[in-house]
């Protein structure tokens, strides 16, 4: 990131041409630029004005609405300008080239806008994270994980765990330095510790809700099997298109393939593997190598067998992971029940699809709870969470040691909570989450 006395500028809709493009200007310069292509006074703040915007011959450019935030009412929380012009790539070609011309005035890097709103307090760590899931969304459980986040709902529950932590703390603080004192009730310290106690039992519920990475990243299932079990033929009826060659050709399938599916507002990756058996193929090998290390990493493994073939041992290795055996190639009359499989399809007819979206989204419910959406949504989050709770932890097992150290436990889970929402300690952080956005946000 370039020196944030600069003013900055960009497109922040989507791509050109389009009906509308809203430009973004924000910085100590934003006022004098906008005057500069409009040659009037600034409007009211806040209010859309219809304006000429202008070059530098005074030749009109475009007739545009024109808005302008003051410091600190803005998004960055600087003075900001937006100019809503036609979305022509010239228009905004145009307008672009009177903006470079302004000394101090630069195109914005990616993300520039929120990291200055994060840095002027506008926005915490995860409400930043949570705006650039918005903008990433494409299903409707992604979208509502990431308005928790970016409305501050998710910031508050970690601010009033730190509050907690916060108060026991100068409750230690105080026995420690008043203990002679008659002022000093005796029964802080269990007040401290009950509330420690229950501080502890939710963030423990809370980690064991940790959904989030699966709806944000999805829901992740490998389609594993013997060559010629019905992999790819399953994942083209699950995608609705041809994405993997199907032949009745053992082996067809090399590398491993990957469709995003929709699946009721849940992303589900699904993911075609190779057909697992000896082979001497050295190309076919590899692909089994991939195909074993996607399973290992799968959220749910969907053993897929033929009807007409037996369990073969090569199978064998994934029924300790989660794991649904599916018979394919079989008419909706087979019963699962007799034959030991969790269900029966067709997938070249359409037998039994429906209900095996139905049993994946199930599955995935039992990992994330129906509509829950109040969890931590990245690895990082988690980690900081499962920190805090050893912290909380080691302060209450540690009753024999000085009030102080305990106190000092304390001290830790709270730091830990505050790298979560950037209150402290999180400058490696910035420029990782910050390249995440794209440029004019």
């Amino acid at each position: 990131m370039r020196a944030s006395a600069d003013t900055i500028y960009a497109l922040s809709s989507g791509a050109l041409p389009a009906g509308v493009a809203v430009l973004r200007i924000s910085g100590p310069k934003a006022f004098d630029a906008l005057q500069m292509l409009t040659g009037r006074e600034l409007p009211s703040p806040r209010k859309a004005t219809l304006c000429s915007i202008r070059n530098r011959n005074d030749e009109i450019i475009d007739q545009a609405l024109v808005m302008v935030f003051p410091a600190p009412n803005s998004f960055t929380g600087e003075h900001c300008v937006e100019i809503h012009s036609h979305g022509s790539r010239a228009v905004v070609a145009s307008i672009f080239i009177e903006l470079e011309n302004l000394e101090g005035v630069r195109p914005a890097d990616a993300g520039e806008f929120s990291r200055r709103a994060f840095e002027n307090g506008k926005m915490d760590l995860l409400e930043v994270e949570g705006l650039a899931d918005l903008l990433q969304a494409e299903t409707e459980m992604q979208r509502r994980l990431a308005v928790e986040q970016s409305t501050g709902k998710l910031s508050a529950l970690y601010d009033g765990w730190a509050s907690r932590l916060t108060r026991a703390r100068a409750l230690i603080e105080a026995e420690l330095d008043f203990a002679d004192e008659e002022d000093v009730p005796d029964s802080v310290a269990a007040q401290v510790w009950d509330a420690m106690t229950q501080l502890r039992d939710e963030i423990r519920a809370h980690l064991q809700g940790s959904s989030g990475e699966i709806i944000r990243d999805g829901f992740k299932v490998a389609l594993v099997g013997e060559p010629n079990a019905g992999k790819s033929t399953l994942l083209n009826a699950l995608s609705g298109r041809d994405v993997a060659i199907v032949t009745d050709i053992a082996g067809t399938t090399r590398d491993v393939l990957s469709v995003d599916i929709n699946l009721d507002g849940y992303l589900v990756r699904i993911f075609d593997t190779a057909g697992i058996r000896e082979t001497q193929d050295v190309v076919e090998l590899e692909g089994v190598r991939r195909a074993v290390l996607t399973a290992e990493t799968a959220d749910l493994i969907l053993l897929l067998q033929d009807k007409d073939s037996f369990p073969k041992q090569s199978l064998g290795s994934f029924e300790n992971q989660r794991h649904l055996r599916v018979r394919t190639k079989t008419a909706l009359h087979s019963l699962a029940s007799e034959d030991g499989f969790d269900l029966s399809i067709s997938a070249k007819e359409g037998i039994g699809l429906n209900q095996l979206r139905s049993v994946l989204k199930r599955e995935i419910e039992k990992r994330v709870g129906a509509g829950q959406t109040l969890v931590p949504a990245r690895a990082r989050h988690k980690k900081r969470l499962e920190e805090t709770l050893n912290y909380v932890s080691d302060a209450l097992d540690s009753g024999a040691l000085d009030l102080a150290i305990r106190s000092e436990y304390l001290r830790l889970a709270a730091t830990s909570l505050g790298r979560i929402t950037g209150r402290v300690d999180v400058e490696d952080l910035l420029g990782v989450i910050f390249s995440e956005f794209c440029i004019g946000k």
